[in-house]
């Protein structure tokens, strides 16, 4: 209702200044040529600025021209116009079909909006001593020069009120509104002029002209090329500055120019360059400390114990394996996986559990930093009071408002566009397409283990003969096991399973958040976020969690073996473990995903401006206007940088919740980060329209997803350590079954660990349907009663031969313990730093109510002045009175 109130004495307020404005004959669409100046913002006349730009098909010259679309396009430019607008139109120069509608907002239109949208404008310079932060302190020296970039003047702000224009810093009305913000006024107009009437019912939302083709594009100018600067003397060259600084390679070692970023692309982009930017010097720390255990366990790989072990011809080449599928898997020797046994020392090591613990208290001080530095941001981009109630409804919102509801706040009507109950179908519609998708996923995960089911039986036949008869690949049998061609193939599979999905539920998603009907773009966004995020969440980690927790776990024993399906065998682990599978899994999903995300996000757009270009190309002699040449770049879309925020915290998931397994995935993902930094600057300065200016305060919804991704990261690498890795194991086999009672030694040792980590299997309690056949028997395979397999169990002289023995006990109760403690540990040092670090620096919580005082003070004091200048006393002219008087 206060929305409703504010919008409606707008346009009463539109009404009064449509009397003083005077629309010049250039306003009428159609009577205006373009001047010849390539790098001009303004109108013919030079001087009224260019705010927003429209482009549509002219009908005369074009036979698919839809009917309506003109009587629509009139009725909404009409609106415009009404509304204080004023319009001037020009055709093409390249295509003498498209027409361009610049759109300039007057300066009493920019004053109603700007009250009307909350927009905080200065009231006097701040002359308070800025705060400096340790962050500020250790990244100023990567700044561009002050020189290039001059630093902004501080103000005292406060929201604006059009009755008190006097209080205001207005120096020159031209300038006291920055290009960004009458863009983003020029936007809202946009979106509320209505364009059609359908009984007393007027149809508005400026993107179903823009869907229904009335309009081909519209957008604000880019205030020069990027590359050229402008020719025009009051053009400040923002866009040209932040190529050169910013997006250009060569700037890759300085920090962003965040505050020009904002002012030029407004706090919506500003915040996730900064975001991006912080996020990306936090995991220097990380990828630093995740080089050096692997480089430990690199160093370490020769002299581990248990790889000696494995590798030696005298214990690991004595030790004959049990065949890991029936009939067509032979058996084979224990030093033949010498090289996956490395490989997995790599990763599978007390460093890797030091960096588990150490990627937790990270991510907390990730978080907790970000929340101050962010705090910083809102002070100093003024956005510190930003509430939701300041957002208005969007149009579409608005356009289906057709029930009437009590407001619970303000006890007055208002119009709503669904009834409880029908806001309930929607909702519950929407949460029934989410798990229909989120079950599909889960489907084409099981598929996949039905692939790896289905080709370890081929590879297991075909690769090993192919590897053994030829000799040619004879130094290759050793890496290239059946196990590793189905980790590699399946991942690739899933990989490209995950694109596809990808591409279809991103359709699904914006359409059952449209139809969900949000009342403001951050409760949109934050509703498609969620959507997307649990989508995108089961989508990419479903495969890492099957192989972390689940494969290799229930595989019976080689004589009686687990099924899937009746007749597929249930697949068990690499033999050097199923780490080395979920290492393989990891690689090649961040590697993959940050190639194909780069293709999407440079190579396409590069290619559609470039082929745009070539079909309109025009003569050498022509000189084509700002507008036309910002039209011929690609548009940002709808949703903005969305997409970047879901790829990059997808990639935070990757770099916190499976690290255990992969120390490198924060370095990774910072070389992936500096090259994104650089390509999303040069993406949105070089290939895109100029997108509107958002006013945001923080990064949204994505704050609470990132937390809820640090919480399960402590888990998931707990129980990738305790359940996945050998390391629990190998410390109960050293503390307890090294010494008496269980073994012979004085000394604990990890001498003996291979041997006593596999169980003894009798050859001759093999079922028919799954005894090894003779064709396929290795010829060393002599008067060997029984063969080994990965498990705890007794041997077959035992009494209760193939049960779990004591060992499997004692391991699972050390593995819940390990977890127990280690997961209590980090939540208590977590919980203890999100306590110990404010939000909010002190010093900063002390200048905004230092500044907000002295706001008040100066608006009493100016507001004090300009009353008593009202209240002077008239000065009576004493001769008049005495006429008056005798008269």
């Amino acid at each position: 209702a206060l929305v409703s109130e504010e919008f409606k004495a707008a346009e009463m307020s539109e009404a009064e200044d449509n009397d003083i404005l005077e629309l010049d004959s250039e306003t009428e669409e159609g009577d205006a040529e373009f001047n010849g100046n390539p790098d001009s913002l303004f109108f013919n006349d030079g001087k009224r600025r260019i705010d927003f730009v429209l482009v549509y098909e002219d009908e005369s010259k074009s036979a698919s021209e839809k009917k309506g679309s003109q009587r629509r396009r009139e009725f909404f430019e009409g609106s415009l116009m009404n509304m204080g607008v004023e319009l001037e139109a020009t055709q093409s120069v390249m295509d003498e079909k498209l027409v361009y509608v610049k759109v300039h907002m007057p300066f009493e239109v920019l004053c109603t909006y700007a009250e009307v949208l909350h927009i905080k404008l200065p009231i006097q310079p701040n002359d308070l001593a800025p705060q400096s932060s340790a962050y500020n302190c250790f990244t100023h020296h990567f700044y561009p020069s002050e020189d290039v970039i001059a630093k902004e003047a501080d103000f005292f702000t406060a929201p604006f009120q059009k009755d008190q224009l006097k209080c205001f810093w207005v120096k020159d009305r031209e300038q006291f509104f920055t290009p960004a913000m009458r863009s983003r006024m020029a936007y809202y107009i946009l979106s509320r002029a209505p364009y059609d009437v359908k009984g007393n019912v007027k149809k508005f939302g400026f993107n179903k002209l823009l869907d229904g083709g009335v309009y081909k594009a519209a957008y604000p100018l880019h205030d020069c090329r990027f590359n050229v600067k402008s020719k025009e003397p009051d053009c400040p060259n923002e866009r040209f500055l932040l190529y050169n600084e910013w997006a250009h390679p060569k700037s890759f070692y300085k920090m962003q120019p965040l505050d020009l970023i904002r002012k030029y692309f407004g706090e919506k982009i500003g915040i996730y360059f900064a975001w991006l930017g912080f996020y990306t010097v936090m995991l220097t720390l990380a990828a630093a400390v995740g080089l050096g255990c692997f480089i430990y366990g690199y160093t370490t790989r020769e002299t581990s114990t248990w790889s000696k072990e494995v590798c030696d011809p005298r214990i690991g080449g004595e030790i004959v394996m049990c065949p890991q599928c029936d009939e067509i898997c032979p058996y084979w020797r224990l030093n033949t996986t010498c090289e996956s046994s490395k490989r997995l020392c790599i990763f599978d090591n007390y460093g890797t559990l030091v960096f588990a613990i150490f990627m937790s208290v990270w991510v907390t001080l990730f978080l907790e930093f970000w929340k101050r530095y962010q705090a910083e941001l809102e002070h100093d981009w003024d956005t510190v009071e930003f509430l939701q109630q300041e957002e208005q409804p969007r149009p579409e919102y608005e356009a289906k408002c057709i029930y009437e509801r009590v407001n619970p706040v303000t006890q007055e009507t208002e119009k709503v566009p669904y009834t409880a109950c029908g806001k309930c179908m929607r909702v519950s519609c929407g949460i029934g397409t989410v798990l229909f998708w989120v079950l599909l996923i889960i489907a084409s995960v099981v598929g996949v283990i039905v692939y790896r089911l289905a080709m370890f039986i081929t590879f297991s036949s075909k690769l090993r003969s192919e590897l053994y008869n030829r000799k040619e690949l004879e130094p290759f049998k050793e890496y290239v096991t059946p196990q590793m061609a189905t980790s590699i193939t399946a991942s690739i599979i899933s990989f490209i399973i995950i694109m596809i999905l990808n591409s279809v539920y991103e359709k699904v998603a914006i359409w059952i958040t449209d139809f969900e009907l949000p009342r403001t773009k951050t409760e949109y966004e934050n509703s498609l976020t969620l959507k997307m995020f649990l989508f995108q969440f089961v989508n990419y980690y479903s495969s890492c969690f099957y192989i972390a927790f689940f494969k290799g776990k229930v595989v019976g024993y080689p004589g009686q073996p687990v099924y899937w399906l009746g007749s597929l065998r249930n697949e068990e682990c690499d033999p050097g473990g199923c780490l080395t599978e979920l290492t393989t899994q990891l690689s090649i999903i961040m590697t993959g995903k940050a190639i194909w995300n780069n293709i999407q996000e440079v190579l396409l757009p590069w290619v559609k401006n470039l082929m745009f270009r070539h079909c309109t190309q025009v003569g050498s002699e022509k000189v084509i206007p700002r507008w036309e040449q910002d039209y011929r770049l690609q548009p940002i879309g709808k949703l903005g940088l969305f997409y970047e925020y879901l790829e990059m915290v997808i990639q935070f998931g990757f770099v916190t919740l499976f690290v255990a397994s992969f120390p490198l995935a924060p370095l990774l993902a910072l070389f992936n980060n500096l090259c994104e930094i650089r390509v999303d600057a040069w993406k949105i300065t070089t290939q895109f329209r100029r997108v509107v200016p958002e006013k945001a305060q923080d990064i949204g919804a994505w704050q609470p997803i990132l937390q809820g991704v640090a919480i399960l990261a402590v888990a998931t690498n707990a129980a990738i350590i305790a359940f996945t890795s050998d390391m629990i194991p190998r410390l109960v086999y050293y503390w307890a079954f090294s010494v008496s009672p269980y073994s012979d030694g004085s000394d604990h040792t990890m001498t003996g660990y291979i041997n006593s980590s596999l169980s003894v299997f009798n050859i001759a309690d093999f079922k028919e349907t799954i005894r090894p056949s003779e064709e396929i028997t290795p010829y060393w395979f002599n008067n060997i009663t029984t063969c080994r397999y990965r498990d705890f169990r007794h041997p077959p002289s035992h009494p209760n031969q193939y049960d779990f023995s004591i060992y499997h006990w004692h391991v699972i109760a050390a593995k819940l313990a390990f977890m127990i403690v280690v997961e209590h540990i980090v939540y208590f040092t977590k919980f203890m730093l999100s306590y110990m670090i404010p939000d909010v620096p002190e010093a900063l919580k002390e200048q905004i109510k230092r500044e907000r005082y002295l706001t008040q003070v100066i608006l009493h004091e100016t507001n004090i002045k300009h009353f008593k200048e009202l209240m002077k006393p008239i000065e009576v002219d004493n001769n008049l009175i005495q006429i008056l008087i005798s008269s």
